[in-house]
Protein backbone atom coordinates (compact mmCIF):
# COMPACT_ATOMS: atom_id res chain seq x y z
CA UNK A 1 0.00 0.00 0.00
CA UNK A 2 1.48 3.50 -1.25
CA UNK A 3 0.49 7.28 -0.32
CA UNK A 4 -0.12 7.50 -4.38
CA UNK A 5 -2.68 4.71 -4.50
CA UNK A 6 -6.05 5.51 -4.02
CA UNK A 7 -8.85 4.69 -1.41
CA UNK A 8 -9.69 1.68 -2.90
CA UNK A 9 -6.82 0.69 -4.58
CA UNK A 10 -4.99 0.23 -1.32
CA UNK A 11 -7.43 -1.46 0.37
CA UNK A 12 -7.63 -3.91 -2.78
CA UNK A 13 -3.60 -4.13 -1.86
CA UNK A 14 -4.40 -4.91 1.29
CA UNK A 15 -6.83 -7.68 0.59
CA UNK A 16 -4.58 -9.76 -1.23
CA UNK A 17 -1.68 -9.37 1.20
CA UNK A 18 -4.31 -10.93 3.55
CA UNK A 19 -4.15 -13.72 1.14
CA UNK A 20 -0.79 -13.83 0.28
CA UNK A 21 0.71 -14.10 4.25
CA UNK A 22 -1.70 -14.86 6.70
CA UNK A 23 -1.31 -17.30 9.76
CA UNK A 24 -3.83 -19.88 11.55
CA UNK A 25 -3.50 -20.11 15.36
CA UNK A 26 -3.00 -24.20 15.24
CA UNK A 27 -1.16 -25.05 11.95
CA UNK A 28 1.86 -21.73 12.18
CA UNK A 29 2.28 -22.42 16.01
CA UNK A 30 3.61 -25.96 16.95
CA UNK A 31 2.37 -25.70 20.47
CA UNK A 32 3.21 -29.00 21.79
CA UNK A 33 6.85 -28.06 20.44
CA UNK A 34 9.22 -29.25 23.58
CA UNK A 35 10.77 -25.73 22.89
CA UNK A 36 7.29 -23.74 23.77
CA UNK A 37 6.78 -25.76 27.29
CA UNK A 38 6.34 -23.14 29.75
CA UNK A 39 8.94 -23.83 32.35
CA UNK A 40 8.22 -21.39 35.52
CA UNK A 41 12.27 -21.65 35.89
CA UNK A 42 13.37 -20.15 33.06
CA UNK A 43 14.88 -16.77 33.44
CA UNK A 44 13.63 -15.83 29.53
CA UNK A 45 9.95 -14.68 31.22
CA UNK A 46 11.73 -11.98 33.02
CA UNK A 47 10.65 -9.01 31.99
CA UNK A 48 12.83 -6.92 30.04
CA UNK A 49 13.30 -2.74 30.63
CA UNK A 50 11.28 -2.21 27.75
CA UNK A 51 8.24 -3.10 29.47
CA UNK A 52 6.88 -0.06 32.00
CA UNK A 53 6.81 -2.61 34.83
CA UNK A 54 9.93 -4.77 33.85
CA UNK A 55 12.40 -1.52 34.23
CA UNK A 56 10.57 -0.26 37.67
CA UNK A 57 13.41 -0.27 40.54
CA UNK A 58 10.49 -2.51 42.87
CA UNK A 59 10.42 -5.35 40.08
CA UNK A 60 14.24 -5.67 39.25
CA UNK A 61 14.59 -5.96 43.40
CA UNK A 62 12.71 -9.32 43.49
CA UNK A 63 14.01 -12.48 43.66
CA UNK A 64 14.19 -14.23 40.52
CA UNK A 65 11.07 -16.90 41.02
CA UNK A 66 8.86 -14.12 41.91
CA UNK A 67 10.13 -12.45 38.57
CA UNK A 68 9.46 -15.22 36.65
CA UNK A 69 6.10 -15.36 38.15
CA UNK A 70 5.17 -11.72 37.50
CA UNK A 71 6.48 -12.53 33.88
CA UNK A 72 4.48 -15.11 32.96
CA UNK A 73 0.84 -13.46 34.81
CA UNK A 74 2.05 -10.09 32.51
CA UNK A 75 2.41 -11.60 29.45
CA UNK A 76 -1.01 -14.11 30.05
CA UNK A 77 -2.63 -11.02 31.03
CA UNK A 78 -2.02 -8.84 27.80
CA UNK A 79 -3.02 -11.93 25.67
CA UNK A 80 -6.00 -12.15 27.67
CA UNK A 81 -6.83 -8.22 27.14
CA UNK A 82 -5.99 -8.57 23.25
CA UNK A 83 -8.62 -11.21 23.59
CA UNK A 84 -11.27 -9.34 24.41
CA UNK A 85 -10.39 -6.22 22.49
CA UNK A 86 -10.19 -8.18 19.06
CA UNK A 87 -14.05 -9.93 20.11
CA UNK A 88 -15.14 -6.06 20.59
CA UNK A 89 -13.26 -5.18 17.27
CA UNK A 90 -14.79 -8.46 15.42
CA UNK A 91 -18.13 -7.16 16.48
CA UNK A 92 -17.38 -3.79 15.62
CA UNK A 93 -16.15 -4.97 11.96
CA UNK A 94 -19.90 -6.86 11.31
CA UNK A 95 -21.86 -3.51 12.46
CA UNK A 96 -19.42 -1.85 10.13
CA UNK A 97 -20.02 -4.01 7.11
CA UNK A 98 -24.11 -4.36 7.38
CA UNK A 99 -25.50 -2.19 5.12
CA UNK A 100 -22.28 -1.78 3.04
CA UNK A 101 -22.75 -1.65 -0.75
CA UNK A 102 -22.07 -4.64 -3.37
CA UNK A 103 -19.01 -3.86 -4.81
CA UNK A 104 -17.22 -2.57 -1.98
CA UNK A 105 -13.71 -3.17 -1.61
CA UNK A 106 -13.83 -2.37 1.85
CA UNK A 107 -16.20 -5.62 2.69
CA UNK A 108 -14.04 -7.57 1.87
CA UNK A 109 -10.50 -6.29 3.40
CA UNK A 110 -12.17 -5.97 6.67
CA UNK A 111 -13.26 -9.37 6.81
CA UNK A 112 -10.10 -10.11 5.89
CA UNK A 113 -9.01 -8.48 9.01
CA UNK A 114 -12.13 -9.96 11.05
CA UNK A 115 -10.89 -13.68 9.94
CA UNK A 116 -8.31 -12.47 11.39
CA UNK A 117 -8.55 -11.50 14.72
CA UNK A 118 -10.27 -14.88 15.37
CA UNK A 119 -7.53 -16.85 15.03
CA UNK A 120 -5.84 -13.66 17.00
CA UNK A 121 -7.78 -14.54 20.15
CA UNK A 122 -7.54 -17.92 19.51
CA UNK A 123 -3.79 -17.74 19.61
CA UNK A 124 -3.89 -15.11 22.63
CA UNK A 125 -6.19 -17.71 25.12
CA UNK A 126 -4.47 -20.99 24.09
CA UNK A 127 -1.43 -19.29 25.25
CA UNK A 128 -3.34 -18.39 28.54
CA UNK A 129 -4.69 -21.62 29.13
CA UNK A 130 -1.25 -23.32 28.62
CA UNK A 131 0.36 -20.49 31.27
CA UNK A 132 -1.18 -22.02 34.09
CA UNK A 133 -2.03 -18.36 35.48
CA UNK A 134 -5.39 -17.41 35.69
CA UNK A 135 -5.64 -13.98 34.89
CA UNK A 136 -8.84 -11.48 34.90
CA UNK A 137 -7.79 -9.78 31.29
CA UNK A 138 -9.37 -6.55 31.32
CA UNK A 139 -11.10 -3.96 33.33
CA UNK A 140 -15.04 -5.38 34.53
CA UNK A 141 -16.03 -2.22 33.17
CA UNK A 142 -14.59 -2.65 29.69
CA UNK A 143 -15.47 -6.55 29.52
CA UNK A 144 -19.14 -4.98 30.33
CA UNK A 145 -19.42 -1.83 28.19
CA UNK A 146 -17.66 -4.08 24.74
CA UNK A 147 -20.87 -5.49 23.28
CA UNK A 148 -21.88 -2.05 23.06
CA UNK A 149 -19.09 -0.41 22.27
CA UNK A 150 -19.04 -2.56 19.31
CA UNK A 151 -22.28 -1.17 18.00
CA UNK A 152 -20.00 2.31 17.16
CA UNK A 153 -18.61 0.46 13.80
CA UNK A 154 -22.33 1.07 12.33
CA UNK A 155 -23.46 3.86 14.45
CA UNK A 156 -20.28 6.62 14.29
CA UNK A 157 -17.47 4.15 12.59
CA UNK A 158 -14.73 7.34 12.80
CA UNK A 159 -14.97 6.78 16.59
CA UNK A 160 -14.94 2.43 15.95
CA UNK A 161 -11.59 2.84 13.93
CA UNK A 162 -10.34 5.43 16.26
CA UNK A 163 -10.66 3.23 18.94
CA UNK A 164 -9.17 0.14 16.93
CA UNK A 165 -6.00 2.27 16.80
CA UNK A 166 -6.15 2.45 20.06
CA UNK A 167 -5.93 -0.58 20.92
CA UNK A 168 -3.36 -1.76 18.38
CA UNK A 169 -0.95 1.09 18.73
CA UNK A 170 0.36 0.67 22.06
CA UNK A 171 0.18 -2.89 22.22
CA UNK A 172 2.15 -2.94 18.68
CA UNK A 173 4.84 -0.14 19.60
CA UNK A 174 5.40 -2.17 23.21
CA UNK A 175 5.52 -5.93 21.12
CA UNK A 176 7.99 -4.08 18.40
CA UNK A 177 9.92 -2.69 21.34
CA UNK A 178 10.28 -6.18 22.72
CA UNK A 179 11.24 -7.95 19.57
CA UNK A 180 13.89 -5.08 18.54
CA UNK A 181 15.47 -5.38 21.78
CA UNK A 182 17.74 -8.06 21.14
CA UNK A 183 16.87 -9.79 24.42
CA UNK A 184 16.47 -13.65 24.56
CA UNK A 185 12.70 -13.86 24.83
CA UNK A 186 10.97 -17.25 25.31
CA UNK A 187 10.13 -18.85 21.80
CA UNK A 188 6.35 -19.50 22.40
CA UNK A 189 5.76 -15.30 23.45
CA UNK A 190 7.90 -14.68 20.82
CA UNK A 191 6.09 -16.33 17.99
CA UNK A 192 3.01 -15.12 19.54
CA UNK A 193 4.48 -11.36 19.06
CA UNK A 194 5.70 -12.20 15.20
CA UNK A 195 2.50 -13.44 14.01
CA UNK A 196 0.69 -10.29 15.61
CA UNK A 197 2.67 -7.41 14.67
CA UNK A 198 2.64 -8.95 11.14
CA UNK A 199 -1.12 -9.06 10.72
CA UNK A 200 -1.53 -5.93 12.54
CA UNK A 201 0.33 -3.90 10.22
CA UNK A 202 -2.72 -4.05 7.93
CA UNK A 203 -4.82 -3.87 10.04
CA UNK A 204 -3.08 -0.18 11.28
CA UNK A 205 -2.71 0.83 8.10
CA UNK A 206 -6.29 0.15 7.10
CA UNK A 207 -7.96 2.17 9.97
CA UNK A 208 -4.85 4.92 9.31
CA UNK A 209 -6.08 5.17 5.87
CA UNK A 210 -9.79 4.64 6.24
CA UNK A 211 -9.71 8.03 8.89
CA UNK A 212 -7.26 10.08 6.72
CA UNK A 213 -9.51 9.43 3.52
CA UNK A 214 -13.19 10.39 5.38
CA UNK A 215 -12.48 12.74 8.17
CA UNK A 216 -10.61 14.93 6.15
CA UNK A 217 -13.93 16.25 4.60
CA UNK A 218 -16.21 16.02 7.64
CA UNK A 219 -17.96 19.55 8.59
CA UNK A 220 -15.93 21.46 10.59
CA UNK A 221 -18.18 20.62 13.45
CA UNK A 222 -18.10 17.16 13.22
CA UNK A 223 -14.43 17.10 12.75
CA UNK A 224 -14.09 19.58 15.74
CA UNK A 225 -16.04 17.03 18.00
CA UNK A 226 -13.92 14.24 16.72
CA UNK A 227 -10.47 16.18 17.25
CA UNK A 228 -11.32 16.30 21.11
CA UNK A 229 -12.71 12.88 21.63
CA UNK A 230 -9.50 11.00 19.38
CA UNK A 231 -6.87 11.99 22.32
CA UNK A 232 -9.52 11.01 24.67
CA UNK A 233 -10.05 7.48 23.17
CA UNK A 234 -6.58 7.01 22.70
CA UNK A 235 -5.51 7.62 26.21
CA UNK A 236 -8.15 5.75 27.53
CA UNK A 237 -7.90 2.60 25.69
CA UNK A 238 -4.26 2.54 26.21
CA UNK A 239 -4.77 2.45 29.61
CA UNK A 240 -6.81 -0.25 29.12
CA UNK A 241 -4.56 -2.51 27.24
CA UNK A 242 -1.57 -1.74 28.58
CA UNK A 243 -2.03 -1.35 32.67
CA UNK A 244 -2.43 -4.30 34.49
CA UNK A 245 -5.96 -4.19 36.62
CA UNK A 246 -6.39 -4.31 40.06
CA UNK A 247 -7.30 -8.00 40.18
CA UNK A 248 -4.17 -8.98 38.74
CA UNK A 249 -2.00 -6.63 41.36
CA UNK A 250 -4.21 -7.70 44.52
CA UNK A 251 -3.31 -11.56 43.39
CA UNK A 252 0.73 -11.06 42.91
CA UNK A 253 1.13 -8.58 45.85
CA UNK A 254 1.95 -5.51 43.76
CA UNK A 255 2.20 -2.47 45.41
CA UNK A 256 -0.47 -0.30 43.29
CA UNK A 257 2.03 2.78 44.31
CA UNK A 258 4.27 0.92 41.94
CA UNK A 259 1.70 0.39 39.34
CA UNK A 260 1.02 4.40 39.23
CA UNK A 261 5.04 5.23 39.29
CA UNK A 262 5.35 2.43 36.69
CA UNK A 263 2.32 3.28 34.39
CA UNK A 264 3.00 6.53 33.66
CA UNK A 265 4.98 8.26 36.17
CA UNK A 266 8.21 8.11 36.16
CA UNK A 267 10.48 9.96 33.41
CA UNK A 268 11.05 6.83 31.06
CA UNK A 269 7.90 5.55 31.79
CA UNK A 270 6.41 9.13 30.54
CA UNK A 271 8.59 9.07 27.56
CA UNK A 272 7.50 5.48 26.30
CA UNK A 273 3.62 7.45 26.63
CA UNK A 274 4.73 9.77 24.53
CA UNK A 275 6.14 7.39 21.95
CA UNK A 276 3.47 4.90 21.62
CA UNK A 277 1.82 7.82 19.91
CA UNK A 278 3.86 9.53 17.57
CA UNK A 279 2.31 8.09 14.80
CA UNK A 280 -1.20 8.43 15.16
CA UNK A 281 -0.31 12.29 16.00
CA UNK A 282 0.80 12.66 12.36
CA UNK A 283 -2.61 10.80 11.44
CA UNK A 284 -4.28 13.57 13.45
CA UNK A 285 -2.21 16.28 11.54
CA UNK A 286 -2.97 14.71 7.97
CA UNK A 287 -6.50 14.44 8.97
CA UNK A 288 -7.28 18.07 10.07
CA UNK A 289 -7.65 17.09 13.98
CA UNK A 290 -4.90 18.85 15.43
CA UNK A 291 -6.17 22.36 16.49
CA UNK A 292 -4.87 24.58 18.94
CA UNK A 293 -7.74 23.29 21.41
CA UNK A 294 -7.27 19.45 20.60
CA UNK A 295 -3.48 19.75 20.83
CA UNK A 296 -4.05 21.23 24.43
CA UNK A 297 -5.91 17.85 24.99
CA UNK A 298 -3.20 15.84 24.04
CA UNK A 299 -0.53 17.33 25.96
CA UNK A 300 -3.15 17.46 29.09
CA UNK A 301 -3.42 13.77 28.46
CA UNK A 302 0.68 13.68 28.37
CA UNK A 303 0.77 12.12 24.81
CA UNK A 304 1.48 15.41 22.99
CA UNK A 305 5.03 15.22 21.15
CA UNK A 306 6.56 14.69 18.14
CA UNK A 307 4.98 12.90 15.45
CA UNK A 308 6.74 10.17 13.44
CA UNK A 309 8.40 10.88 10.40
CA UNK A 310 7.08 7.55 8.64
CA UNK A 311 4.60 4.43 10.21
CA UNK A 312 6.17 2.60 12.78
CA UNK A 313 9.38 4.43 13.35
CA UNK A 314 11.82 3.80 16.09
CA UNK A 315 10.88 5.42 19.28
CA UNK A 316 14.09 6.94 19.83
CA UNK A 317 14.45 8.67 16.47
CA UNK A 318 10.83 9.97 16.67
CA UNK A 319 11.49 11.39 19.84
CA UNK A 320 14.37 13.05 18.98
Amino acid sequence: MTATQTFDEAVRTLSAASVAVHFDAFTDIDWDNPDYAIDRGDPRWVLPEVDPLGRHPWYLALPLERRIEIGIWRQANVCKVGRTFEEILIGGIMAFVMDMPNGSPEFRYVTHEATEECHHTQMFQEFVNRSGADVPGARRWFRHAGPFVSLAGKLVPELFWTGVLAGEEPIDHIQKAYLRSGIELHPLIQRIMQIHVAEEARHISFAHRYLRETVASYPPARRALLSLAFPIIMRVLCDVIVIPPKEMTDALDIPRSVIREAFWDIPDSRQQLHDVFADVRGLAEDARLMNPISARVWKLLGIDGPSSRFRSEPAQRSAA
